[in-house]
C-alpha cells in the first residue's frame, strides 16, 4: 500500500476550516483547534484537542506544541499573528474568502491537501444545489431590502457572501458588503428586513436595545416586525454551514412562504404598527 503523504497533524485556527475539515471527513486529522470551532462543529468536543489561539492571537510555541504537519488559518489576520504561525515552521494555509465562489474554492482546496478531493466536490455540489433550490423558490417573489450586520459597535455591514444569500433567499442587499456604516446611513435607506449576526455573540443580539439606542423605532422593518437575528456561525463562518444561515435568511425575507427556522430570532418587545 503506498504511503498517504497528506497532512495528518493538523492545527486549525478558524471554524471555517474545522468545519470543512469535518465536511469532508478528515477531523481525525485535527490535533488542535481553537475554543471557538466547537461552536460550529460540536464533534471536535469529543476528541480532546489542544486548543489554541485563533488567526488573530496565533501564538507560535502553542502550535508549536501540537506538532503540527499544516495550520490552517483564514481572515482576519493580524500581521504578528501570520509571523507567529510561520515561526512554526509547519506548512501553513492561509484562506482570504469573500464570496461564494471563493469558499467553494476553499473547500476544494483543503480537500485536496488531504486527500479528499472527491469529497470536497461533493459537499460544493450539495451547498450550490441547496443555494440554486433556494433561488428557484424566491425567483417570482418581491426583492425586498435587506440590511444584514455582522457587529454593532463599530456597525459593519456583513461579508459580501452573507450579500450572495440574501440575493438567493429573495432579497437586495442594502449598502456595501464588509464595511463599516453608521445608524443613520441604514435608517435613510429604511430597510424592509433587518438581520443581526453578530461575531461571537450566538444568537443573543440584544435586538430591542439596538431599536432604542439606534433610533430605529420608526423603522419599516421594525414596523413590521421584521427585525432578526441569526446565530453568527450560520452567517459569518465561511463554510458548508452557509446553507443553514440560507435557509434562515430566506425564513426573515420571506416568512409567507418558508417554515419558520428554529435558528431565527425574531424581535418581540417592540410595538409593532403598520404603515
Amino acid at each position: 500500500m503506498p504511503h498517504d503523504h497528506t497532512p495528518q497533524r493538523i492545527v486549525s485556527l478558524q471554524p471555517s476550516a474545522t468545519v470543512i475539515l469535518s465536511a469532508v471527513g478528515r477531523l481525525n486529522r485535527l490535533v488542535a483547534c481553537t475554543k471557538y470551532c466547537a461552536d460550529v462543529c460540536p464533534e471536535v468536543g469529543d476528541q480532546k484537542l489542544t486548543i489554541v489561539h485563533d488567526s488573530w492571537t496565533a501564538d507560535a510555541a502553542q502550535i508549536a506544541a501540537a506538532q503540527p504537519d499544516l495550520v490552517i488559518a483564514s481572515v482576519p489576520y493580524q500581521e504578528k499573528a501570520v509571523t507567529e504561525i510561520l515561526k512554526t515552521g509547519a506548512r501553513f494555509l492561509g484562506l482570504a474568502p469573500k464570496t461564494l465562489a471563493d469558499i467553494y474554492t476553499d473547500i476544494a482546496t483543503i480537500s485536496g491537501v488531504v486527500g479528499a478531493s472527491d469529497r470536497g466536490e461533493e459537499v460544493i455540489a450539495d451547498m450550490q444545489r441547496e443555494i440554486a433550490a433556494i433561488c428557484d423558490r424566491t425567483a417570482c417573489k418581491p426583492r425586498r431590502r435587506v440590511f444584514c450586520e455582522e457587529w454593532g459597535k463599530p456597525l459593519i455591514a456583513s461579508q459580501p457572501w452573507v450579500a450572495g444569500l440574501v440575493e438567493a433567499a429573495g432579497g437586495t442587499f442594502v449598502g456595501k458588503p464588509g464595511t463599516q456604516t453608521t445608524a443613520e446611513a441604514i435608517l435613510r435607506e429604511d430597510p424592509d428586513v433587518l438581520v443581526a449576526a453578530w461575531c461571537g455573540a450566538g444568537d443573543r443580539v440584544p435586538l430591542e436595545k439596538l431599536v432604542r439606542e439606534r433610533g430605529w423605532s420608526e423603522m419599516r422593518a421594525v414596523q413590521h416586525g421584521r427585525m432578526y437575528c441569526i446565530p453568527d456561525e450560520f452567517l459569518n463562518t465561511p463554510a458548508p454551514t452557509l446553507v443553514r444561515g440560507l435557509h434562515a435568511l430566506a425564513a426573515a425575507v420571506h416568512p409567507e412562504d418558508f417554515m419558520h427556522c428554529p435558528a431565527l430570532k425574531r424581535i418581540t418587545n417592540v410595538p409593532v404598527h403598520v404603515r
